[in-house]
């Protein structure tokens, strides 16, 4: 580990460094300064394609090639160029702006149009259109994969043991039984819906200057449309334009994204402790890598820790995507900088998602399952058939159903010997009366086999 990760603030920046690499250039400083230069530069080709605009022509093809490509090309190095910059202007989207002039300055077609970059433009529209961009990147190349692969992974372990038959517990007491396929069925269900959610977040944005309301735009060119012009900016960006702005964009799309992100993973972090139960139940085991310790004073443990992991970086996540859904929609009148100071936390907050995510499909990856050890509670525990009894000899017409399988079960032990005595006492129709007698607690699995199948 290098000195840089050992002495990291973040363990984002240093033990977890390797997991999020991939939200990098993506979240980081660079990414952000690289997506606003995206942003200046696609206005520029806008503005010069404008035919009401005249004393700024349409570029030619290779001059907005080379416009372009100071965004596609945008360098760590451009980016500390930029913060070079800022440290004489104090404003990091002006030092944005500069450095485009920079780059243009002895360029024979584009070195006119100098004026024109960041024409009209206060800062927070170029700041809500990057954020936009970043959002659709992470989301679409780094989350909902990831996503992906864990609900992959879970539907097939919901497959292979459909049929392997689980004690449940509600409320921690023993209760009807279903399979270890169809437990792990209800998640990736719900991790779907979620998934969905995530994905049709409209991501939003504006360009409307200082108040919203093309104030600068109008006065300059009076004759153009400008909201329709933005719109077609906007779009063009594959951001979903929203008309009706402050200054700023309010955010409301950044909120909507964390809380459907805060959603799939309060799902996850449900089911790692359901499955730190299960290990904890014998019901899974873990295997261990040659060497891999799991106790530093008890050999014999193998501790879930990549579960407890998972839970441990989701709840850090969640705690900042709370805090977006509270904060960001919030600005006084037509803006303050709080929301500026907030977003710049984003990546922490999907860094944290992802490490988790990272460490939940680690986890998911060493476990065998014990079929002996589920089928050894299961017989252990024939009062959960109870509930099947007393159904039948509802439909059946004998009296106190309930009541009299509440007196056989409660405070004594039931084993399979008392269970079938007591249905062979019973005045139910051969047909029923054997089908209970065949009932095992193992075979009390309603349709739980198909569910899971089905998912």
């Amino acid at each position: 580990m290098s000195d840089a990760a050992l002495l990291a603030l973040s363990p984002l920046d240093g033990r977890y460094a390797g997991k999020v690499d991939a939200l990098r250039p993506i979240f980081s400083e660079y990414g952000l300064i690289k997506a606003r230069v995206k942003v200046e530069v696609e206005w520029l080709l806008a503005l010069a394609d404008a035919p009401g605009i005249v004393e700024l022509p349409p570029f030619s093809a290779g001059a907005a090639t080379r416009l372009r490509a100071l965004a596609s090309g945008f360098s760590t190095a451009d980016a500390a160029r930029v913060k070079a910059i800022e440290r004489t202007t104090n404003h990091d989207v002006k030092a944005v702006e500069y450095f485009i002039k920079e780059q243009l300055r002895d360029d024979a077609e584009l070195g006119p149009a100098l004026e024109f970059v960041h024409f009209a433009c206060t800062s927070e529209d170029i700041n809500n259109l990057s954020y936009a961009l970043m959002l659709e990147q992470a989301r679409s190349e780094v989350l909902l994969p990831a996503l992906d692969n864990v609900i992959a992974t879970l539907r097939a372990l919901a497959h292979a043991q459909a049929a392997q038959p689980m004690l449940s517990r509600t409320h921690g007491q023993t209760a009807s039984p279903t399979t270890l396929g169809k437990e792990i069925a209800n998640v990736v269900a719900r991790l779907k819906r979620q998934r969905k959610q995530i994905a049709a977040v409209e991501l939003t944005g504006k360009i409307n200057g200082a108040v919203g309301n093309y104030n600068a735009h109008v006065i300059a060119y009076p004759e153009v449309n400008w909201p329709v012009f933005a719109q077609v900016f906007v779009e063009g960006l594959g951001i979903v334009f929203n008309p009706y702005t402050t200054q700023i964009e309010p955010h409301d799309n950044v909120a909507e994204i964390g809380d459907a992100t805060r959603r799939a993973n309060i799902i996850l972090i449900d089911l790692a402790r359901d499955i730190w139960g299960y290990i904890s139940l014998g019901y899974f085991k873990q295997t261990l890598k040659d060497g891999e310790v799991g106790s530093s004073t008890m050999p014999h443990k193998v501790n879930p820790i990549d579960f407890e992991n998972a839970e441990g970086n989701f709840g850090l996540a969640n705690a900042l995507f709370e805090h977006f859904s509270a904060k960001l929609p919030i600005s006084r009148w037509q803006r303050d900088l709080t929301d500026s100071t907030v977003l710049r936390a984003l990546g922490t907050s999907f860094g944290h998602t992802l490490v988790a995510l990272d460490s939940l499909a680690k986890g998911l990856g060493k476990l065998t399952v014990a079929p002996e050890r589920l089928d050894a509670d299961l017989d252990a525990a024939w009062e959960v058939l109870a509930e099947a009894v007393q159904t039948v000899m509802r439909r059946h017409g004998l009296p106190n159903p309930y009541e009299q399988l509440k007196a056989l079960t409660r405070g004594q032990g039931i084993n399979e010997h008392s269970m079938r005595e007591f249905i062979g006492s019973l005045d139910l129709p051969t047909e029923a009366k054997q089908r209970l007698l065949e009932l095992t607690p193992g075979r009390y699995v309603g349709l739980a086999s198909t569910l899971a199948t089905n998912v």
